[in-house]
């Protein structure tokens, strides 16, 4: 085997040179590059494409491409990528803080992103997510994740010069750009799906269509509908080509197919020329979808894994500082799958999100602190992006045998989160939409923003004061944990300041379909200019945040990405704890509204008889072990208890 492939890469080289690339000046470190990566592309390559008799055609090219990408790759950036390669491990750091927006919603366009360069430095913001940019249809667009060109920005925005320029600025001030890379479909308004639609073959072969309804038939048995709200099934009829066209998520949003490399070469393609503008991390979007096979689900397939570790062999060659982040909103144990330092280092962490909503609204931690035990160690190098909320809705995502191992059936307790995040429960504090509901399944999915699912209320109408110190302690518990559980801690810009659900978001006809838009409110200045009034519920969450922020960049101990849950002794108390070579630190949260206790018992083992400062209150000590007595905690109060040495 290995001679084989000696032989095929003695060859391969040779092509290369006949074609005269060793006379570019680049060439030496791009072919030192390739001697590392070609055998694992090859073979990756080979698993989707090997059976192909033009198998050496494919991959010559899509190698030819990245030579092509990496000479056109900024000075500057080729700089950052011998600095900053994903092993040296920059996103592990207790400094780097999270943060994600719309551009338009937020601040307009990016040039005021640009504007508003010293709030995101006053913030301790080091990774910036701006949700998906590019090019897509006015009116219908799920967000901006269907997208015509990749290589064009929404006009409203700016050009993609400013989006270079703004992420080279953001670059200077120490913050990572982070984008979409929207691989698993693009808009049916995309040049390849216009070329499809005139009858091109070459083009209709980048999608997955059918002349009728029998091969769809059969697929649709095995899969599950993502938005049935918005249409049943996974299948579009279009009327210019006659054909069934796979569509998982909108009909205007066409699956790519990626069973012919002419796609892969054509969206590593995207990918490089979106790196090249100065992209430090790419989101990985629909992970689990991108390849399809009769008789499964279609989703979390092995050849998903080989194709996005393909992706990254590419990036290796080209701009390898470039990170890439799962978004795999699916069962634990496949979630997982996605994260290893040659396939994604970064991953959402979609069941701690679930799992923290799930335990405001029970009171009890048993299944939080059930599942960080069984679940939340990654692969060495690799971390979680942590979140309260994000763009997207809140699902269920626990385990349904992680549930039943504590008792709880998870499909009626999906029921109860439901009803208690709508409002709907006895004594819920939440006040949130539904999104997508499935009458068949009875699946649903909640929208809203941090504030107004976890009780913030500014009207004095709705609450007159009585509950409100409890939800400003709920929701900074909620990203308390977030912050300091291991991973990169991640801000919708809006939480800081406690913006609740906007109230008009359904007055614009293109979103009033899609509750989503109720947690994606536009900047409010008022709010802003209030975020330094320590009177105000604004001043008060974004104080809470930003000493959160102070204090983890502050420790080495936040960088660590294990933590050891302990025994609370209390059904409403999550106890973890995590070190480091000069610090421990002891996290503890009351998720009840109730005052609780800790036992003296619980605190000596928890501190080991050793001093601890809580972060969290201006330093004052929080007790010496044993003798420190009972560890009272307020009605959602958190606490970060620091042991120096």
């Amino acid at each position: 085997m290995q001679q084989g492939f000696d032989t095929f890469k003695k060859e391969f080289f040779a092509r290369l040179s006949a074609r005269g690339l060793p006379r570019y000046s680049g060439w030496p470190e791009f072919s030192a590059r390739l001697e590392d990566e070609l055998e694992r592309l090859t073979g990756l390559l080979f698993e989707l494409y090997g059976d192909r008799p033009d198998f050496a055609y494919w991959v010559e090219n899509i190698v030819l491409g990245a030579f092509e990408a990496y000479r056109k790759r900024p000075t500057w950036l080729k700089a950052r990528d011998r600095q900053y390669p994903p092993e040296s491990g920059w996103y592990l750091r207790e400094d780097v803080i999270g943060a994600v927006c719309y551009v338009d919603r937020w601040a307009g366009t990016f040039r005021g992103i640009e504007q508003r360069l010293p709030y995101l430095k006053e913030l301790g913001i080091k990774y910036l997510h701006l949700m998906p940019f590019f090019k897509s249809p006015e009116r219908e667009n799920d967000g901006g994740y269907a997208v015509s060109s990749y290589r064009e920005t929404n006009p409203a925005l700016g050009t993609i010069e400013e989006l270079s320029a703004l992420a080279r600025k953001l670059a200077r001030h120490g913050i990572a750009l982070v984008a979409d890379f929207v691989f698993n479909h693009t808009s049916d308004e995309h040049e390849w799906a216009l070329a499809a639609k005139a009858g091109n073959e070459f083009y209709r072969d980048f999608y997955l269509t059918f002349p009728n309804w029998k091969e769809p038939e059969e697929y649709s048995k095995t899969l599950r509908e993502i938005f049935p709200e918005a249409r049943r099934g996974s299948f579009t009829w279009n009327a210019e080509m006659q054909r069934w066209v796979w569509t998982t998520f909108h009909s205007y949003q066409w699956d790519l197919n990626y069973r012919n490399p002419a796609v892969f070469e054509a969206m590593a393609g995207e990918m490089l020329a979106l790196a090249n503008q100065g992209v430090a991390g790419l989101r990985l979007d629909a992970v689990a979808f991108i390849w399809k096979e009769k008789g499964t689900p279609c989703e979390n397939l092995p050849q998903a894994h080989t194709l996005i570790r393909a992706f990254q062999c590419v990036a290796r060659l080209v701009c390898p500082s470039l990170v890439f982040k799962s978004e795999a909103i699916v069962h634990p144990d496949q979630i997982v799958q996605y994260i290893d330092l040659r396939e994604c280092q970064l991953s959402y962490n979609p069941l701690l999100m679930a799992e923290l909503w799930e335990a405001a609204a029970t009171k009890e931690v048993r299944l939080l602190a059930y599942s960080i035990k069984k679940r939340h160690s990654l692969p060495e190098g690799c971390a979680w992006v942590n979140y309260i909320r994000c763009h997207d809705d809140i699902g269920w995502t626990f385990a349904d045998e992680d549930a039943a191992a504590l008792g709880i059936n998870g499909f009626d307790h999906r029921q109860f989160l439901n009803r208690f995040y709508l409002g709907e429960f006895p004594g819920s504090f939440a006040r949130g939409l539904s999104f997508q509901y499935n009458p068949v399944t009875h699946d649903m999915r909640i929208c809203g923003t941090a504030a107004s699912l976890a009780g913030i209320e500014r009207d004095m109408r709705r609450d007159p004061g009585k509950n409100r110190e409890t939800a400003l302690r709920r929701f900074l518990l909620l990203y308390g944990i977030a912050f300091s559980a291991g991973g990169i801690p991640l801000i919708y810009l809006g939480d800081e300041l406690g913006m609740e659900n906007d109230p008009h978001w359904d007055k614009d006809p293109a979103h009033a379909k899609d509750s989503r838009w109720v947690h994606r409110p536009v900047w409010q200045e008022a709010l802003f200019r209030e975020r330094h009034n320590p009177v105000t519920v604004t001043g008060q969450v974004f104080a809470g945040i930003k000493k959160m922020i102070e204090q983890r960049s502050k420790h080495s101990v936040f960088a660590v990405q294990g933590i050891e849950v302990l025994e609370s002794s209390h059904p409403s108390v999550l106890l973890f704890r995590k070190k480091s070579k000069s610090e421990t630190l002891v996290v503890v949260g009351n998720f009840s509204e109730c005052e609780a206790t800790v036992p003296r018992e619980v605190c000596a083992r928890a501190f080991e008889g050793r001093l601890a400062v809580d972060l969290l209150a201006s330093g004052a000590a929080a007790g010496e072990g044993a003798s420190a007595g009972l560890l009272t905690l307020k009605p959602c109060e958190l606490k970060w208890l620091l042991i120096e040495g």
